[in-house]
């Protein structure tokens, strides 16, 4: 027989009724702003306004001035490729509260006609009765530094694409270095193109030129390095190398920016002395007989370099990753008010889909690409280490897969980052690789082997070892 408990649920905080909202349908070109005030007669009754606004800077910044002197509470905007940006932007720079939707959650009920006036009411009804939920929108310093650490990302995947290009060219001059050595980027190897590209064919003198360990390959150097590499080869190589060199110094300048843009970026949130440090550890300063100077640094809230140097810390996060995280979420972890909300927002858990008795769960979705890029090569780098997420790597990989057990372990670090940035001034803790071994119930484990080896007919006698 069920029982039936009442759950009180309580609304979150963008959940409320707002009484004069506002609404924009995003276009390129312009886009469809539908204003829901209180109707002038005290009916209680309420009245729409629908009209077109240009996206251009002048005709966003009089609707912003339009909106403020009508008292709008809330403006909402879809999203809609990156034409959003412009009302967004300018909005929020006149004081405006804007809120960003994914335009999944604002579909118009089906039936009803598909135009943009009709999509700018809905979407202001929406928003009056509190049904939207808001995106993740980073402030102003926060988004410039996520501009260059996104430039990063893709000069380095462009330049990867030119060094495997090089490679193909190596392949069609029968020119097979990049079997013996490890990568075709090291110093030994570009030493050989450059020879090849001004002129020089001999396998020998191109084997030598080999650096540290690869000497030890002469021999397979020579056979490799034994092809047929002519005019044409060189031209391409020298243009492919330009490229390379190219993005080499972009990505060095913007890594140059990116320091110097994180040593001006403010602290994030102060430390919340009733919230527990990440994995039970105590926080610097606290207790009885904190040292003075140690209560002093805790109050001084650290700063964005002082965090790289902490995510540092976690296994498997270098610091260029620990930039792209923080240029990801930001420092203020007040946005996401819990490490499952982070989690949610990054799409690193799997949907739950329940219909009666029956509870599935889905796929983790989207997300971020740039956050889950970085989180899945730290989970797989800190898979390889003598760590706690080390060892939890290994032993999901046996029963769940290498891609789950990626995103099992990326949702583990992401929850370590969440309480370090929410926390400020703790610092990593690694709960080491025996941490499960150690917390092994020693008597369960001995009755559950004794009942199996019993189930196969044998009688069991237990003697303690010496």
């Amino acid at each position: 027989m069920m029982t039936k408990q009442v759950e009180e649920i309580l609304d979150e905080p963008h959940e409320q009724i707002v009484q004069r909202v506002c609404a924009v349908d995003v276009g390129k070109d312009s886009g469809t702003v539908c204003v829901r005030v209180p109707a002038a007669s005290g009916t209680g009754r309420r009245v729409s306004k629908v009209w077109d606004v240009p996206a251009r800077t002048g005709a966003v910044l009089g609707l912003a001035a339009q909106l403020s002197d009508q008292g709008i509470e809330k403006v909402t905007l879809e999203s809609t490729s990156d034409y959003w940006r412009i009302w967004f932007y300018l909005l929020e720079a006149h004081g405006l509260d804007v809120q960003l939707v994914n335009a999944r959650d604002v579909k118009n009920v089906p039936g009803r006609p598909k135009t943009d006036k009709l999509d700018s009411v809905w979407l202001a009804k929406l928003t009056e009765e509190g049904l939207l939920r808001p995106s993740f929108v980073p402030s102003a310093q926060v988004r410039q530094l996520r501009d260059y650490t996104r430039m990063r990302a893709d000069l380095t995947g462009d330049r990867t694409r030119y060094w495997q290009r090089l490679e193909k060219l190596l392949e069609d001059a029968l020119i097979k270095v990049t079997s013996v050595a490890s990568r075709i980027d090291t110093l030994s190897v570009r030493d050989m193109i450059e020879a090849l590209i001004a002129g020089q064919r001999d396998p020998r003198v191109l084997a030598g030129m080999a650096r540290g360990r690869m000497r030890l390959k002469y021999a397979d150097l020579v056979e490799s390095l034994t092809g047929q590499f002519d005019d044409h080869h060189a031209e391409l190589a020298r243009m492919l190398l330009h490229q390379i060199d190219t993005l080499t110094d972009q990505i060095d300048v913007l890594t140059a920016r990116i320091e110097a843009l994180l040593a001006r970026l403010p602290a994030g949130n102060t430390p919340d002395p009733d919230r527990p440090a990440p994995d039970g550890q105590a926080r610097p300063g606290t207790g009885a007989n904190a040292p003075a100077d140690e209560a002093a640094q805790r109050r001084k809230p650290p700063t964005a370099a002082d965090m790289i140097k902490i995510l540092d810390q976690i296994p498997g996060i270098g610091p260029s990753n620990a930039q792209v995280i923080i240029a990801e979420i930001g420092l203020d972890m007040s946005r996401f008010p819990t490490a499952g909300h982070l989690v949610s927002w990054t799409r690193l858990c799997p949907r739950t889909i329940q219909s009666g008795k029956r509870s599935t769960t889905g796929k983790t979705g989207k997300g971020n690409r740039y956050l889950r890029a970085v989180l899945g090569e730290a989970a797989a780098t800190g898979g390889k280490t003598q760590t706690f997420l080390g060892e939890r790597y290994r032993r999901l990989i046996k029963r769940r897969g290498k891609l789950k057990t990626i995103v099992a372990i990326a949702r583990s670090i992401l929850v370590i980052i969440w309480h370090l940035l929410a926390n400020p001034g703790t610092t990593f803790h690694d709960l080491g690789v025996d941490f499960n071994d150690q917390r092994i119930d020693i008597g369960r484990r001995t009755r559950n082997h004794v009942r199996q080896l019993e189930a196969l007919g044998f009688n069991v006698t237990l003697t303690a070892a010496a």
